[in-house]
């Protein structure tokens, strides 16, 4: 009876996988299996503080910028009347440039 080589291979690589296992009981070396301790790493020198914030000024910008996202809503509604506010796109210009002061002066705090 003639066996195929594919065969032969399967079953020597079966018990050869098998033959790797650790049978139970076996002591387990302290520490195999677990993540390394962190590494940790003293500050640079080189590093620069963190920028202060003028939290009076972001507090009056914040404050400015409700108040104009507020007044913009009545200018909305009267477009579906056809009527434009002169200073509804001033309003929103100054709304973009509020959000984006605020933006860049919060984002470096949060890295």
């Amino acid at each position: 009876m003639r066996v195929p080589a594919a065969f032969l291979l399967f079953i020597l690589l079966g018990t050869w996988a098998r033959g790797q296992m650790v049978p139970p009981g076996v002591p387990v070396p302290p520490g195999y299996g677990q993540s390394p301790p962190p590494v940790l790493v003293p500050p640079s020198p080189n590093r620069a503080p963190a920028p202060r914030v003028d939290t009076a000024a972001l507090q009056r910008e914040a404050k400015e910028l409700l108040d104009l996202s507020q007044s913009v809503q009545p200018d909305i509604e009267s477009l579906k009347r056809g009527l434009l506010s002169k200073d509804l796109l001033d309003k929103l210009k100054r709304i973009e440039k509020l959000s984006k002061r605020l933006r860049g002066e919060i984002a470096p705090l949060g890295n």
